[in-house]
């Protein structure tokens, strides 16, 4: 109990009013700043996802379906089904508003942070080309900055770590199947399914990004069209209470009568945005760093091509299956309950379809932890390839797969405060090199020609 104190203590200290001011305040200053010109392109962004504009000839190791789809398989996971049950369980439905802000600021910061990831893409120890928070401040601030690269390389090892994935995953297994079955959830019982799950990870990481992009782009079109079906089905049949909780979202979100939580600096309101705000950086993570490193591998010599791939993360992840789930859980009712994490959202999928809804859920959740698994394990590979030398990034995936067992065998408060705490630390680099090499973006995107 006390480790769980320590990070909880620490998580709220780095997610106080400075981090939120960068995060939003520097994501509002790029909107603003970029005279909200990506914004105009975003269906032209769906065509350059279709592949409409690939060059085999340029840079890079993967179609800009493939980064897209990596990227996703890492936001759009359990931030989207146990991240929004636990932001409303503490929250109330204005939660979402707040998440709803993050993701459009996390649009403009995703099209800058991902642009920047191909304009000023680096070197690894073995001559390949990488991109990444870590090499565009060395490559485009100078080697006079690289203690923050180094700085951000270090959070992400350890904000890469699939610790509340696996966590989650086990509890809808445990709560979803074994419970119900009649079997004691136990330690041993959490530690076989760590076991399965590092078999399965295992297979797919230690194949590299090929296969990692491989079987994320099949997984996450499958995933989210599965999970969209069902919550829609959910929606239907509990369409009239929808304009009454689509209201008590934006009453909720200036008020904060359903919050739940402590109050900080700010009072209930300002501990309901900050809440909102870290559950959508944990959703899209916008400006935290990891998806640049997903669309630094792209096959495109075009900085400005890619950050309007990029920019369409936080628009399907946050505003389209995070409100999905909200909405599910809201006009169920099942909000109002103690539950929380993914049991809140399989009581929602119960709620309005018995027998099957709970499993169909399990499905979803198995297929959205299992591809976040594989995308984390590249980042932080990447990471310490930049710190130790392109050789000795293997050695990342054998802590990484141990890490797994940690996240099925811990409590949920421990994992959700661990990684809150490095993601807050990896925004921190990430956000103020975006903030200065902003410049070179607009320069970029006033020649940008379709």
């Amino acid at each position: 109990m006390e480790i769980e104190k320590l990070f909880s203590d620490i998580s709220s200290y780095v997610w106080g009013f400075p981090l939120i001011i960068l995060l939003i305040g520097g994501g509002l200053y790029l909107i603003i700043y970029s005279r909200f010109i990506p914004f105009k392109y975003f269906f032209h962004a769906i065509d350059i996802v279709r592949g409409k504009y690939d060059n085999p000839n340029d840079d890079g190791e993967i179609t800009h379906f493939a980064a897209l789809s990596t990227a996703l398989s890492a936001t759009v996971g359990m931030g989207n089904i146990a991240g929004v049950s636990v932001a409303i369980s503490i929250g109330g439905p204005g939660a979402i508003f707040w998440m709803w802000v993050s993701g459009i600021i996390g649009m403009s910061t995703k099209f800058f942070t991902s642009s920047l990831a191909i304009m000023f893409r680096g070197k690894d120890s073995a001559g390949n080309i990488q991109g990444g928070p870590m090499y565009f401040i060395i490559e485009g601030l100078g080697k006079k900055w690289k203690a923050l690269a180094v700085f951000f390389s270090i959070c992400g090892l350890v904000g890469a770590l699939p610790v509340f994935n696996v966590n989650q995953l086990t509890q809808a297994v445990n709560d979803i199947l074994l419970i119900p079955m009649g079997y004691e959830v136990s330690f041993q019982t959490n530690f076989l399914i760590g076991v399965l799950l590092i078999i399965v990870t295992s297979i797919v990481i230690l194949g590299g990004l090929k296969r990692i992009s491989s079987v994320a782009s099949k997984l996450v079109p499958f995933m989210v069209f599965v999970y969209m079906i069902s919550v829609i089905a959910i929606i239907i049949i509990n369409i009239e209470e929808l304009p009454h909780y689509i209201r008590l979202i934006f009453y909720d979100a200036f008020t904060g009568l359903n919050y739940k939580g402590d109050s900080v600096t700010g009072g209930v309101l300002g501990s309901l945005i900050i809440l909102g705000i870290r559950r959508g950086a944990f959703s899209n993570e916008a400006g935290i760093g990891m998806a640049p490193m997903a669309h630094g591998a792209a096959k495109t010599n075009s900085p400005i091509r890619e950050g309007l791939v990029a920019m369409l993360g936080p628009a399907i992840d946050t505003l389209f299956v995070c409100t999905l789930t909200a909405l599910a859980i809201l006009i169920t009712g099942v909000w109002e309950t103690d539950l929380n994490g993914v049991t809140l959202t399989a009581a929602a999928f119960n709620n309005s379809l018995p027998f099957f809804g709970k499993y169909l859920l399990l499905v979803c959740v198995i297929i959205f932890s299992v591809s976040s698994l594989f995308t984390y394990s590249y980042y932080g590979t990447k990471c310490l390839s930049f710190l130790l030398g392109e050789r000795n990034k293997k050695y990342y995936n054998y802590i990484y797969i141990i890490s797994i067992m940690l996240g099925a065998t811990t409590s949920l408060s421990l994992m959700i405060n661990l990684i809150d705490t490095f993601f807050a630390l990896m925004a921190i680099p990430t956000m103020l090199a975006t903030i200065i090499l902003a410049p070179k973006v607009i320069e970029a995107l006033n020649k940008y020609k379709i």
